[in-house]
């Protein structure tokens, strides 16, 4: 009798331990990886490539110009884009072409590609930047002084733009940032503004304001619920674009800039919002970062693809010890193994399904080691397909755009701005 009860609790717990595999997550490439499986093996590179699907764009395009209320402008965000020919695309022609950027290494780029865009600097410039921007190529950079609005956060910053500017013999066009809730930096209190205006000088010509409000909906509901985060910001934009109007009466007729939000946010700002313009760069290709319910109804519109180098069944560890095997008879999502070209980039495995990395192995950016089961079915020179977290400076990493339509059957090699 104790025989058998303990023969029965053995194979109960052995019936227990086998229920507790690890269940087999792995699938081949759907068809529409497969898709870009078999164009990559015909005209990829054969290196890392940051791929974009133009028929999801698309989509993704005329949806976000349909949620924008009528005259209101749309600023598109060049860091979260950083390709010339994207952001040719996703303008289209648009006659009102207003850009951010972030860099002053893609100033001149921006400024030769688009030779009629408003260009809006996304953050405060240090002084130096800008002198070597106008040292660099002085006849282009004064022919485009019309179009760009430097970012001023602080009256110190204010002074050396002046000093330079006095210098260059030249006026500058600056926006101001104010702080709408973010505490990042800028005007936060209509007082602060009044102190320094008193300060400008002709060289110096205000042309707007910016307030990003990146705290919406990052806030615990517990703590303030995002519509009252929004209200808040919005209300301070309101108090702060005020104040500027009532210590620079002359600026009520002019054509300002009224600049904030962002990829979150852009979509809240509805017919009542002081914003006179919304920014948005990461919401057309959407990487996973951006999967918020603002964005639900666009599309994963960007992947890396990276070409397998090295690939067999088995899992080989290290060591003296049959970890691998061990392993990968317990865990059937570690019976295949691959080697991919390069890896540790700002992404996850999305195809095909059930891949990941091997904590044992480690993270390698040369080499990245992939486990998968027996299903994932890829073969040297098939690729794996990661989604990027972010695109700013994800797609930097990459030399090349591929940009393709399947509907369309068009391909595009595009360049990437200097980082």
């Amino acid at each position: 009798m104790q025989r058998r009860t303990f023969l029965l609790a053995g194979l109960t717990g052995l019936t227990g331990l086998w229920a507790a595999h690890p269940r087999d997550r792995g699938m081949p490439h759907d068809d529409y990886f497969a898709h870009w499986n078999t164009l990559l093996r015909q005209h990829g590179l054969g290196v890392p490539t940051m791929l974009v699907d133009l028929d999801r764009l698309d989509s993704n395009i005329s949806r976000i110009r349909a949620s924008i209320p009528a005259g209101r402008a749309l600023r598109l965000v060049a860091k979260s884009l950083p390709s010339t020919e994207l952001l040719g695309y996703i303008m289209q022609g648009e006659a009102d072409q207003r850009l951010m950027v972030f860099h002053e290494t893609q100033i001149q780029a921006l400024g030769a590609a688009f030779p009629t865009a408003s260009l809006l600097l996304g953050k405060p410039m240090p002084i130096e930047a800008v002198a070597r921007f106008y040292q660099n190529q002085p006849v282009q950079a004064r022919g485009m002084t019309e179009r760009i609005n430097w970012l001023i956060d602080t009256p110190e910053r204010a002074q050396q733009y002046q000093e330079l500017a006095e210098g260059l013999g030249i006026s500058l066009r600056i926006a101001l940032e104010i702080d709408v809730g973010l505490h990042r930096g800028g005007f936060s209190d209509p007082s602060a503004l009044q102190a320094w205006l008193p300060l400008r000088s002709s060289h110096l010509r205000i042309t707007g304001l910016m307030g990003y409000d990146a705290q919406v909906g990052k806030i615990p509901p517990l703590v303030e619920s995002a519509a009252t985060t929004l209200r808040h910001a919005q209300n301070q934009y309101r108090r702060m674009y005020s104040a500027l109007l009532h210590h620079m009466p002359e600026l009520r007729s002019a054509a300002l800039i009224l600049n904030g939000a962002g990829s979150p946010t852009f979509r809240l700002h509805g017919p009542d919002s002081p914003l006179n313009e919304v920014a948005a760069g990461s919401a057309f290709v959407k990487a996973s970062d951006f999967d918020l319910p603002s964005l639900s109804d666009l599309q994963p519109a960007c992947w890396i693809a990276s070409p397998v180098l090295k690939a067999w069944d088995g899992l080989d560890l290290p060591g003296p010890l049959p970890l691998g095997r061990l392993w990968s008879a317990w865990d059937r999502n570690r019976r295949r193994t691959y080697f991919i070209y390069g890896g540790g980039w700002r992404a996850h495995p999305v195809s095909p399904a059930g891949l990941s990395t091997n904590p044992l192995y480690g993270i390698s950016t040369n080499q990245c080691m992939y486990n998968g089961s027996t299903r994932t079915a890829l073969g040297v020179d098939d690729s794996v397909f990661l989604r990027p977290t972010q695109s700013e400076w994800v797609m930097q990493e990459f030399g090349t755009i591929l940009a393709w339509s399947r509907q369309r059957n068009t391909l595009h090699h595009w360049s990437v701005l200097p980082a």
